[in-house]
């Protein structure tokens, strides 16, 4: 969801039938025979699967692509069914940003393996109750992955995927130039928890007020597609997202740094049964425009290391991508700084 709507729709959403032809086919293209690996992935680099408390991000800028070859090449390993819904678009570039959103994550996930290579096209995708897009793996009973999550979210500008194993995650992006038609207080009342409230208002200057919104924005949505709602079903209002500055520390552009970051907890003020201290968050700062947030369930990433003081940081890869043309590592320098949460930035294989 972006800042400008007022209900949560997850960034894409496109299972259908297809005909039978199509279902066979996709069923053989999704099992591997032996060592063969498929050609329409041969042009992606495999990467190893993220370990425990690990999350891989990667992200497109749609400014950088601008072939209408590749553009084409995208087009080609969607289903006939995401591939109608492209078309259903008139806006050119809407067109081109759920084009790049949809080859995006199909193309980063072909690049996980374990006994063979996946070509992007033969992924089969079904949703959950609440509609959050996950891999559906039926046709694959020949072998087997790791339990694989992933979300995806877009601006204009940048679209992102997050990729964790063993635990459920949500991320979000946002521009920081972000302008809201509404003032910001009135809006955060419709959406936002007393404590935000109170917190926003005690902000005087209103771009400092409008940058800590958007912070929070970012930070709430993606804590429910974490747990895989959605706003409908996890109003904002029902919980708060606390950013403690007690934990403020130098910020240096090394590589593979442990940084330390203001603490990040979020407060069910409804749902009790759902604890706080599950999620862990980071919050980051891209190319100096946008803000993005990571939400990840740290009980299911590594049971034993829930610690009082929350001293382990989450290894988080950054990947800046055309699919099929480059990969380029984000490590810690002035492109990408951990704003908040407790993360290492790592390097890239």
């Amino acid at each position: 969801m972006k800042i400008h709507s007022v209900s949560t729709r997850y960034s894409w959403s496109f299972v259908c039938m297809t005909s039978l032809r199509d279902r066979a086919q996709l069923m053989t293209n999704t099992r591997c025979f032996g060592r063969n690996f498929v050609t329409a992935s041969s042009s992606l680099p495999p990467v190893q699967l993220p370990a425990q408390r690990e999350v891989h991000f990667w992200y497109v800028l749609p400014d950088e692509v601008k072939s209408t070859n590749l553009l084409n090449q995208y087009l080609e390993i969607l289903s006939p069914c995401e591939k109608e819904e492209i078309f259903r678009i008139r806006e050119e570039q809407l067109k081109k940003s759920a084009l790049l959103a949809r080859a995006l994550v199909r193309t980063t996930l072909a690049r996980y393996q374990t006994k063979c290579q996946i070509d992007p096209k033969s992924f089969k995708f079904k949703k959950n109750n609440y509609g959050k897009p996950e891999v559906d793996w039926q046709s694959a009973d020949d072998w087997s992955l790791p339990p694989l999550h992933f979300n995806i979210s877009h601006t204009s500008s940048l679209i992102a995927c997050g990729v964790a194993v063993g635990s459920p995650i949500g991320i979000d992006v946002e521009e920081k130039q972000r302008r809201l038609k509404n003032d910001i207080l009135a809006f955060a009342q419709r959406f936002f928890s007393p404590h935000e409230i109170e917190t926003l208002t005690h902000i005087a200057d209103p771009e400092l007020r409008l940058q800590e919104f958007i912070k929070l924005w970012t930070l709430k949505e993606a804590y429910v597609k974490a747990l895989g709602k959605g706003f409908s079903a996890s109003p904002f209002k029902t919980f708060t997202v606390r950013l403690r500055d007690h934990m403020k520390g130098d910020i240096h552009a090394l590589r593979h740094v442990i940084y330390k970051a203001p603490d990040i907890t979020v407060e069910p003020s409804v749902d009790l049964k759902n604890p706080s201290s599950n999620w862990e968050f980071v919050l980051l700062e891209l190319a100096g425009s946008h803000y993005a947030a990571v939400c990840i369930e740290q009980d299911s990433i590594d049971p034993g290391s829930k610690s009082g003081n929350g001293s382990m940081p989450i290894n988080l890869t950054l990947r800046k991508t055309i699919p099929f043309v480059e990969d380029e590592c984000i490590s810690a320098n002035d492109s990408a700084v951990v704003i908040g949460g407790l993360a290492r930035l790592a390097v890239c294989d």
